[in-house]
């Protein structure tokens, strides 16, 4: 059982962990953020920082909801493992033995491959219209109809269309919609009241606006359709006190029991022998002498974060209202108010003993970003790489 005892942080940490995301967040611009900090199921820390909407002015609590981004491939995963756990299929299973219509591509493609991110499967493409409502069904076949990029199994490259897969996978199995197959079996008997799919129709009570800069400037979110808002692969709603309940509950054998669990934070085997330290929807690794499980998302102005020491039975969770936030240095940060070991290394400044070669450089690159390069300040062999075309004519 989770308890909230937010004052039981010892001052001093709790007074550093304010100083440090209170100063993040002035130099990231982030209007909002939730953070919990958990100890042997008990939240020591529970807070919220600036602002959930700007445009109302709306504080954050620890019950404000955010965009969980890709923390929410770990709940797909569960998903997924409850259903192996009651033999409606195998992470061994070829996928092609729950989708009858897989390309010959697909042949060696298992349920394991779709969650590690080991399918060989691309990402979506820039092109992928994410203002277009997509069902299902559409949704495989836009799949389907991308080429593998490497051999299955033979490397490791994060996509989302594993997940999005794995959510459509749920349906197949169950009949449900994942969204109410996690409702049933894990939001609702965790008691994560604000966990759902993000809808923009629902009323939502505490939802926060996502930002993101534009020239400098803080805007909205843009705009996605409610399909692309509803796909396996992260389009969830939290606040950090579900989260903290979903934290609880790993240390037992609900929803999902330790030897799952265990799985789900096993390195994946390449083909060539070497493994990656990913699991099923979490990163896995022990770091500086410590084992950790983590994960971060992105999504639509939002960015979180999730870093678990299991042996310590330490966890930090946040999430903040900004894109551009960077998750890792906060993360980084945070961590190093627990571990010091952790901390980001301060950088040195190197003496500039050549100014005005610092200075050409500065201009040049400037001058490149706005696509009004003097190809005079270049070397014949750069100028080759860089202007092609200039290239062509000075050869001849």
């Amino acid at each position: 059982m989770l308890v909230i005892t937010p004052c039981v942080a010892q001052p001093t940490v709790s007074a550093k962990v304010d100083e440090f995301i209170k100063a993040e967040m002035r130099r990231q611009r982030i209007p909002g953020l939730s953070l919990a900090v958990i100890r042997d199921g008990r939240a020591i820390i529970a807070k919220g920082y600036g602002l959930a909407n700007v445009e109302h002015q709306i504080l954050v609590k620890p019950d404000t909801v955010f965009q969980s981004g890709s923390i929410g491939k770990q709940f797909t995963a569960t998903a997924i493992m409850i259903l192996v756990e009651e033999g409606k299929l195998s992470l061994d299973d070829k996928i092609s033995k729950h989708f009858a219509d897989t390309p010959e591509s697909w042949k060696n493609i298992t349920v394991r491959h779709l969650l590690t991110h080991t399918s060989g499967m691309a990402d979506f493409p820039p092109d992928f219209d994410l203002r277009r409502d997509y069902t299902e069904e559409e949704l495989f076949a836009y799949i389907k109809a991308v080429p593998l990029a490497y051999q299955t199994g033979a490397k490791w490259d994060y996509t989302a269309f594993g997940y999005v897969l794995s959510g459509i996978l749920v349906r197949r199995l169950t009949g449900k919609f994942y969204g109410d197959f996690l409702q049933e079996r894990v939001f609702q008997p965790l008691g994560m009241k604000t966990a759902r799919v993000i809808s923009e129709a629902d009323i939502i009570p505490n939802r926060a606006a996502g930002y993101r800069l534009v020239d400098g400037d803080l805007k909205n979110q843009e705009w996605v359709s409610p399909s692309t808002n509803t796909t396996a692969d992260g389009s969830l709603h939290h606040s950090i006190l579900d989260m903290a309940k979903w934290d609880a509950a790993l240390y037992t054998d609900k929803p999902l029991k330790q030897s799952s669990l265990a799985q789900m934070w096993m390195p994946v085997n390449l083909s060539d022998g070497t493994t990656k330290a990913y699991g099923l929807g979490w990163d896995t690794d022990e770091i500086r002498g410590r084992r950790i499980v983590y994960h971060g998302g992105a999504w639509q102005g939002f960015k979180s974060f999730i870093v678990r020491f299991p042996d310590d039975k330490l966890t930090i969770i946040f999430f903040a209202n900004l894109w551009q936030t960077n998750e890792i240095r906060l993360a980084r940060g945070l961590i190093a108010k627990f571990y010091p070991e952790f901390a980001l290394p301060l950088a040195q400044p190197l003496e500039d003993k050549e100014p005005k070669v610092t200075a050409s450089v500065r201009r040049a690159l400037l001058q490149f970003a706005k696509g009004k390069a003097d190809s005079n300040l270049f070397t014949l062999e750069a100028r080759a790489e860089i202007f092609p075309n200039q290239a062509e004519q000075i050869g001849k």
